[in-house]
């Protein structure tokens, strides 16, 4: 790949697999309508990654993004029980446990860097990303996990298209509804705990919000939506790493975005089924077709 070091292969062939991971469950939140959910739960790892570094006292990385998951899950049983207890709807728990855990994330974060050896503790890269600082371990256990999601959605893409299309039939066919949502709460924290290095916190969600729905401009078909998905978050994955690993230490997360707009953009524009271009030639035909009929309507009118 170009000249690239041996090292920036691996990251960058991990952060291909982490956007094509992303994409597809950002689908699956698409469809659920719980996008803001993976908004909530990427700052909700923030917590959890300090704490398990203040734990250990050093920089190891499976202990870190096990904190990071277990604050995450922690983050959606809290809204579940907001959601179930009271009058609050969903949308606005999880604008509640955004904040309440990011906001307590850089409280830990503060108290940590204070600490001896605090500054050196490189915890700064979890909120903005960045992949050129990862090592081969952690290229390992990213890859890991975004196999793992993608093998996830291959084998049950029947039981996903019943679970988020008709989970009425689902049930009735014997498709339990709560091991559908375990599993996709678990798949979604996944993704955020692989992401959050490469990507940071704060970003991690753009990566699943904005593949899918630049798919959704291009087919109403679930199955090649997630296809495309995939693509776009593997593209942005692969450019915004490019751009960080040639830019001497330049944060992955922004440019990760960035590219994922780029393609956003093209979409809004040029997508074959709901962009801009194309609902406006349709508009513009069909206008015309009915300026035709017109005359025809007369014409009848005036033999009757």
């Amino acid at each position: 790949m170009m000249d690239l070091s041996h090292n920036a292969q691996w990251v960058l062939m991990s952060t291909l697999l982490l956007g094509m991971a992303a994409g597809i469950i950002g689908s699956f939140a698409y469809w659920k309508r719980q996008s803001l959910m993976s908004d909530a739960l990427s700052h909700a790892a923030l917590p959890g990654v300090v704490i398990g570094y203040a734990v250990i006292g050093a920089k190891l990385l499976p202990v870190m993004l096990a904190g990071a998951a277990a604050s995450a899950f922690a983050g959606s049983l809290l809204i579940q029980w907001i959601r179930s207890s009271s009058r609050v709807k969903e949308d606005t728990a999880m604008g509640i446990i955004l904040s309440v855990f990011y906001g307590f994330g850089i409280m830990m974060l503060t108290i940590v860097t204070r600490m001896p050896g605090g500054n050196q503790s490189g915890l700064d890269s979890f909120i903005v990303g960045q992949a050129a600082s990862m090592v081969r371990q952690d290229v390992m256990i990213m890859t890991g996990v975004a196999l793992l999601v993608l093998l996830v959605a291959i084998v049950a893409f029947k039981e996903w298209k019943l679970f988020l299309f008709d989970p009425q039939f689902a049930r009735g066919a014997g498709l339990s509804s709560r091991l559908m949502d375990a599993v996709y709460l678990t798949v979604l924290v996944l993704v955020i705990v692989a992401g959050i290095q490469a990507v940071g916190v704060i970003l991690m969600a753009a990566l699943l919000i904005i593949p899918s729905v630049s798919a959704r401009y291009w087919t109403d078909h679930f199955g090649r939506m997630l296809i495309l998905s995939a693509l776009f978050g593997g593209a942005a994955g692969m450019g915004g790493t490019l751009i960080s690993v040639y830019g001497e230490g330049l944060p992955t997360g922004p440019f990760i975005v960035i590219a994922a707009f780029a393609l956003f953009a093209v979409s809004l524009v040029f997508g074959a089924k709901k962009g801009l271009v194309h609902t406006f030639l349709t508009q513009k035909a069909q206008k015309k077709h009915g300026m035709k009929l017109i005359p025809q309507q007369q014409l009848l009118e005036k033999g009757n």
